[in-house]
C-alpha cells in the first residue's frame, strides 16, 4: 500500500498549505485530466485519469510512495471518499476538502440550501433523482454523461420547472444558465455540471424559515399533521361520493393505512394513484417522499385534491380522465394503486409493470376479476376483506360500545414475482 494518500477536494481556487505540500511529494496522482493539466503535478510522478474508480483504488494500493488524489470540491460528499474507502482496498487515506460543488451551485444562484434535497444522477439513477425533483420544491442533481440536463428535462416533460445548470464549476470555464425546464432539451451541456431543479406548488415561506434546523426539507413540511392514515375529516372533500359512481372520496382511515403498507413507497418512487378522488391516500404517499401521479375524472375532486397538497406540504400531480387512454402518456411507476375505475382500468396499470400494485374492488365478483388479472399479469396475488366497526361512548356513560355503522372493504396487491 502506498506510504501515505491524500484525497485533495479542489474547487478552483488556490490549495491550500497542505494540499499543495501533499501534491509537491505526490510520486503518483490521480484525478480528472483537467486537474491533472491545471494543478502543478511533480514531473516525475505517475498520473492516472480517473475514469474507474475501483481501477485507480486498486493501483492506488498497489503502489509504494505518495498518493494523491485529486477530487471535485467536498470528495467525501457523493465522492471518491466511499469507493476509496471499501475494505477490499485497504486504503487509510487524509482528506483536504473543498467546498462542496453543491454548495458552490446554490452561491452562484444566490440561494440557501438546507432546505433542499441532493441526488446523483450517476449509476443509472436518472429516473430516481427525476422523481425527486417531481416530489419536491428545490432539488439539486449532480449529473453524469448521458444523465444530464437534457436527458432530466425529458424525464420531467410537462412538470414545470427552473432550472440553475452549472457547468464546469471553479474553472476558468464555469458557467450559469438559467432556464425553464421546456428551453432545456434544445442545448449541449458540458460535463461536469450540476443543475439545480427549483419550484413546484410547494414553495418555502416563514414556516418553513422557522423550522431551518434539519437539512434536507422534512417530507410533508410545513403543517403536516404527525403520523399518517390520519382522520378522514383531515381532508377536503371528506364524506362526499363521486357523482356517477357513489364511490367516497376519501378512503377510510383503516384502510389507507393497509393500501400505503402494501405500496410501500419511499424517496425516489413514483406512485400513480388511480381514480383518486379527493387525494387523502395520494397526499399521503407523497408525504413518504415518494413523487405521485393522482388521475381522477371529476373536476371539483381534482381540485380538492390539490387543496389538499397544498394543505400537507406535498407535490401531487394531478391529472384530469378516466379510463385507459389517459394512462398512456404518464410516467413509468414503481407501484400503483387503483381506487376506483374497474378491471378494465387494473389491465391497463399492470400492463406498466408497477413493481407493487393494489386495487380496491367494491364487489366480490369484481374481486374475482381483478384477482384473475394479477395474477396473469405475472404477481402474486393476495387480499383480504377488511371489515371495521367503530367504538362509541355509551349513552349511559358506562364505558364503550360498538357502533352500528360498521364498514367492510376488498383490499386486493400484488408483487411482482422475480
Amino acid at each position: 500500500m502506498a506510504d501515505r494518500i491524500t484525497v485533495i477536494g479542489w474547487d478552483g481556487t488556490p490549495l491550500t498549505e497542505a494540499a499543495g505540500a501533499a501534491l509537491a511529494s505526490a510520486t503518483l496522482v490521480a484525478g480528472a485530466p483537467y486537474q491533472l493539466s491545471a494543478l502543478p503535478v511533480p514531473d516525475d510522478a505517475e498520473r492516472i485519469a480517473l475514469g474507474d474508480i475501483r481501477q485507480a483504488a486498486r493501483r492506488i494500493a498497489e503502489h509504494r510512495g505518495a498518493a494523491v488524489v485529486v477530487a471535485e470540491g467536498d470528495p467525501g460528499f457523493f465522492g471518491v471518499v466511499r469507493t476509496l474507502r471499501r475494505p477490499e482496498y485497504g486504503l487509510e487515506l487524509e482528506i483536504l476538502p473543498a467546498v462542496s460543488s453543491v454548495a458552490t451551485a446554490f452561491a452562484r444562484a444566490g440561494m440557501p440550501w438546507e432546505d433542499a434535497q441532493v441526488v446523483s444522477a450517476h449509476g443509472g439513477r436518472l429516473r430516481r433523482a427525476a422523481n425527486i425533483c417531481r416530489a419536491h420544491p428545490k432539488v439539486a442533481v449532480l449529473t453524469a454523461p448521458g444523465a444530464g440536463p437534457a436527458e432530466l428535462a425529458l424525464m420531467l416533460r410537462g412538470v414545470h420547472r427552473t432550472f440553475v445548470v452549472c457547468e464546469a464549476l471553479g474553472t476558468p470555464e464555469e458557467d450559469v444558465t438559467v432556464l425553464t425546464s421546456d428551453r432545456i432539451a434544445d442545448h449541449v451541456w458540458r460535463d461536469p455540471n450540476v443543475v439545480l431543479v427549483i419550484g413546484g406548488s410547494v414553495q418555502a415561506g416563514p414556516v418553513d424559515q422557522a423550522a431551518g434546523w434539519l437539512a434536507g426539507r422534512p417530507v410533508g413540511y410545513p403543517g403536516a399533521e404527525r403520523g399518517w392514515a390520519l382522520p378522514g375529516d383531515a381532508y377536503a372533500g371528506a364524506g362526499r361520493t363521486g357523482g356517477e359512481t357513489g364511490v367516497p372520496d376519501t378512503l377510510p382511515a383503516h384502510v389507507r393505512a393497509l393500501v400505503l403498507a402494501r405500496l410501500g413507497a419511499r424517496p425516489g418512487d413514483l406512485v400513480w394513484s388511480v381514480g383518486a378522488g379527493s387525494g387523502a391516500l395520494a397526499v399521503e404517499v407523497a408525504r413518504f417522499g415518494a413523487a405521485v401521479v393522482a388521475v381522477e375524472g371529476s373536476r371539483s375532486a381534482c381540485a380538492r385534491l390539490t387543496v389538499n397538497a397544498r394543505r400537507y406540504g406535498v407535490e401531487v400531480e394531478a391529472v384530469h380522465g378516466s379510463g385507459p387512454d389517459v394512462l398512456g402518456g404518464l410516467p413509468e411507476p414503481d407501484a400503483a394503486v387503483v381506487e376506483s375505475g374497474g378491471p378494465d382500468v387494473v389491465r391497463a396499470v399492470l400492463a406498466r409493470k408497477p413493481e407493487r400494485f393494489v386495487a380496491l374492488p367494491r364487489t366480490f365478483a369484481e374481486a374475482e376479476e381483478v384477482r384473475r388479472a394479477i395474477g396473469e399479469a405475472g404477481y402474486r396475488a393476495d387480499g383480504v376483506l377488511l371489515q371495521s366497526t367503530p367504538l362509541r361512548s355509551a349513552e349511559d356513560g358506562g364505558g364503550l360500545e360498538l357502533g352500528a355503522d360498521g364498514t367492510g372493504a376488498l383490499v386486493l396487491w400484488g408483487e411482482q414475482i422475480v
